[in-house]
């Protein structure tokens, strides 16, 4: 098993201690997911030290807000630098080390399909284009019994967005279970969709958002 940071080290080396503490397999790799060579640099070298590749999840994300007007060039190409550009580098990067049951897990962002705050102009487009490029990649890649899938995650309870803070109860009162989801909710989605039961899901979205979008 393998995953990427881009600054964390001493994070990363506790999941990695982690894995091989369940007794995996495991390298953390630094790349920079908005520098396109990085990607590559990053998924070649997984593939060289691992033997193959069996499961690509592009998970990294800019999360960039602000009024339509206030938004600058910089930041439009950074979000789309990481959000979209990314995750087909690492996706064309990946598949010729992928044999048949190879899985791409692409992670987008339930704004895709209900933006109802303002100022996610930039960051709900960029998740948006992840639906069409996991529709057609599993259309491409079935032939080679590769799948494709999208998992859209509501709010889920970080650092960054704590089930706690000052937004909780407005984003709570949005979402049909009324609460955020725990990381390992996602997590779930994500690995059975990586597992032999998911085999005949590809092109797929599933929303990990406790009713956000119904």
């Amino acid at each position: 098993m393998a995953l990427t940071f881009q600054q964390n080290q001493q994070r990363a080396d506790d999941v990695v201690d982690q894995i091989k503490a369940a007794g995996r397999r495991a390298i953390a790799v630094q790349a920079d997911s908005s520098d396109p060579a990085a990607v590559i640099n990053a998924v070649d070298r997984v593939a060289g030290e691992l033997g193959r590749l069996d499961i690509l999840v592009n998970n990294a994300g800019a999360f960039l807000l602000g009024p339509l007007e206030q938004l600058t060039l910089e930041e439009f190409e950074q979000t789309v630098a990481v959000n979209v550009r990314a995750p087909f580098v690492a996706s064309q990067a990946a598949v010729p080390h992928m044999s048949a049951g190879g899985r791409i897990i692409n992670i987008g962002s339930n704004v895709a399909e209900r933006a109802v705050f303002p100022g996610f102009s930039l960051y709900a487009m960029s998740k948006t284009a992840l639906i069409g490029l996991t529709k057609a990649l599993g259309r491409e890649l079935g032939g080679r019994a590769i799948t494709v899938n999208l998992v859209n995650p509501g709010a889920t309870d970080t650092e960054l967005n704590p089930a706690d803070g000052p937004n909780a109860d407005t984003i709570n009162g949005f979402t049909a279970l009324g609460h955020y989801a725990a990381p390992a909710d996602v997590a779930a989605a994500v690995a059975f969709l990586a597992s032999p039961d998911g085999r005949y899901i590809t092109g797929a979205t599933v929303n990990v958002d406790g009713g956000f979008t119904i």
